[in-house]
């Protein structure tokens, strides 16, 4: 089964599987799964073609995939050009809502910190 260009996983429950799109969670994929009538258990195999279709349509309904990463790109650009001080930190990789930024989010900042040895070099094989 394809929506949008985006395979969805055969083996898996339809409730996950669905999740595979971007901007489908687990609750919206219920949701839609509910409205149209679908056990979330069944695997994507097994569903009729008119089960299939409606489940793409209410899916293809939502702001998915291109057109909502467009639309998160532009929110942040925006945060950016009017230099928000949420602009500011996604323009510098670092947490928008007020995390720490101590001991947390290291690898984002650059400051990985890996742990020590024995501090013994190991000899080279001759």
């Amino acid at each position: 089964m394809r929506i949008l260009g985006i395979t969805i996983p055969e083996n898996k429950r339809l409730e996950i599987a669905l999740t595979a799109i971007y901007g489908v969670g687990r609750a919206r994929a219920l949701k839609v799964l509910n409205e149209v009538g679908v056990d979330g258990g069944l695997k994507s195999k097994d569903l009729s073609v008119d089960q299939e279709n409606a489940i793409r349509k209410l899916v293809e309904s939502f702001k998915i995939e291109g057109d909502l990463k467009r639309e998160v790109a532009g929110n942040v650009k925006r945060l950016k050009d009017i230099k928000a001080y949420r602009g500011l930190r996604h323009a510098r990789h670092l947490p928008a809502r007020g995390q720490r930024t101590k001991t947390n989010s290291r690898t984002v900042r650059g400051n990985v910190r890996k742990t020590m040895g024995s501090g013994k070099r190991k000899e080279e094989k001759k």
